[in-house]
This record gives structure tokens, sequence and C-alpha cells, in this order.
């Protein structure tokens, strides 16, 4: 994973991003988020490090608001929060927080971090945070904390994306999604206030000559076949619609990864430059 990261800055890729599942989920890479890009910011100097995404509920807020911060002033400021409600009842259980409350403590937590990374002492009166004159054990190198990126395409993730985030993050979102959850957005919030988010997506993508070593969800970037061409179509595409960043999920046996890497690089990035 390392030697993967230190390629892609080399290639000129802009970030690198870790999922976040605490049990074995049979779909390739398992590990915590901010501890394996801890170990990415050591091994690289320019590279943006996206957690995609952390499940906020696993985390109580005062320890959310620390290790992020700790890892933004790691990293020397380059950490994207992307944060999400979760989904797996499993794991809920494990860490014994009810999933009925995911979205509640997800909210919570997000305002808590936010209160603690902008204020020091911060006091915070939330249903699950209570914080009198605290600071936080380590400030962020970032003025207000790390940019966060909400994921999801409900409309409660829309409004928590207005309310905490600094940008909405999805998955396999195609132009007509994007275009979609803008609308949707202005209509939430207004359009000068919905337009200051960044808009991000997950892909999935299978270079031509690799077979997929986890089958891919949904529509793959560039279609079943894809070509450089019809990959750079879609990402054009999605760059019209308003899409400024797109994470570009590999699923390829992990001796290919740096293959499918220089393939992206030098076939499909020249003609969007």
């Amino acid at each position: 994973m390392l030697r993967a990261a230190r390629h892609a800055e080399e290639l000129g890729f802009d970030h690198v991003a870790v999922g976040n599942r605490l049990l074995d989920s049979g779909f390739g890479l398992d590990t915590d988020p901010l501890v394996l890009l801890s170990a990415v910011a050591g091994a690289t100097t320019r590279l943006r490090l996206l957690t995609s995404v952390l499940v906020a509920p696993y985390y109580p807020a005062l320890v959310l608001a620390n290790q992020a911060a700790t890892l933004d002033v790691v990293s020397g400021g380059r950490l994207i929060l992307g944060v999400g409600t979760g989904w797996n009842p499993d794991e809920f259980d494990a860490v014994g927080v009810p999933a009925r409350e995911r979205g509640a403590r997800t909210d919570d937590h997000l305002a808590a971090a936010k209160a603690l990374w902008a204020r020091r002492p911060a006091d915070f009166d939330g249903p699950y945070t209570t914080l009198r004159a605290a600071h936080l054990g380590v400030p962020p190198v970032t003025a207000g904390g790390p940019p966060v990126w909400v994921g999801g395409h409900s409309d409660a993730a829309l409004r928590r994306a207005l309310r905490f985030g600094d940008g909405w993050y999805g998955t396999g979102a195609d132009a007509a999604e994007v275009t979609e959850v803008r609308r949707r957005l202005s209509d939430l919030a207004g359009a000068e206030n919905a337009d200051r988010l960044t808009l991000a997506s997950a892909a999935f993508l299978t270079p031509p000559g690799l077979s997929a070593a986890i089958p891919p969800p949904g529509r793959p970037l560039g279609g079943k076949a894809p070509t450089a061409a019809s990959v750079a179509d879609d990402l054009g595409r999605l760059a019209e619609a308003g899409l400024t960043a797109c994470t570009l999920w590999l699923p390829v046996a992990a001796e290919h990864v740096e293959k499918a890497m220089e393939w992206v690089a030098a076939e499909v990035a020249p003609p969007l430059t």
C-alpha cells in the first residue's frame, strides 16, 4: 500500500482513499483508515489523504476530533475527512452503537468535532456529547479543521453535507446523478450555499487487459469494456456536470495496482488536462 501510494504521487494523482470496515468484509482492504493514512502521510509529501468514508457513529466525538486533528498535523494539512453514517448491523452491534441512532450520532459527532477544531476551550451540548471548556489534545493545522466530505445520496445526507460539510461525496454517480444532486442541494439550501460545496464521487474502474479481483458493483467507469477514450469521456461528462474530484477504485489484484494506475496516468489523464 505504501509503495502504491508513493507511485500514485509520482504519477501525479491528487489523493488516495481508504475505506472504513472493522470486520472482515471479503471486499479487499479492511484497515482503520486513520491509522493506514498516517503511514501514507509519512511515505509521501504531496498526496492528499481521504477517508472514504469514515463511519462517524463508530467513534466518540472527542476521539474522532483528536484523531483527525492529529492526522491533519502529521500530514501537514493533507487530510480530507470523508464521513458517512455506516450500514453494517454486525459492526454496529460489535461497537455497541444502535444502528437506528447512526444519523443522529453522525450529526452530533460532526458538530462537536467542528467545535473542538474551531475553539479552545470549546463548549458543546448535544444528544450524545457534552463538552465543558474542553481543550482538544492536538489542535489541527488546518484552520477550522480538515475539510469534511459527507457521503450519501439521501436527503438526510445532503442536508448533513450542507450543515457540516465542505463537500458532498457520492458513490458510482454518473453525470445525470451529479446534475440531480446539484439541483437537490440548491432546492434544500439555495444555489449560493449549495455551490460552495465540493462535489466528489468514487467510481470503479478495471483497465483493459486486467481482470477484476472483486466484481465492481454497478456500472464501471468507461462501461463494461473500458477504453482510455470511454473512461476519459465519462470523466469529462462528470466534470461538466460539476464534479471536481473522482476517486478511482481499482478492483484488480494487488500486484496489478501500479500497472492500472500507470494506464490511467498515461492513457486517460492527458486528454483531460
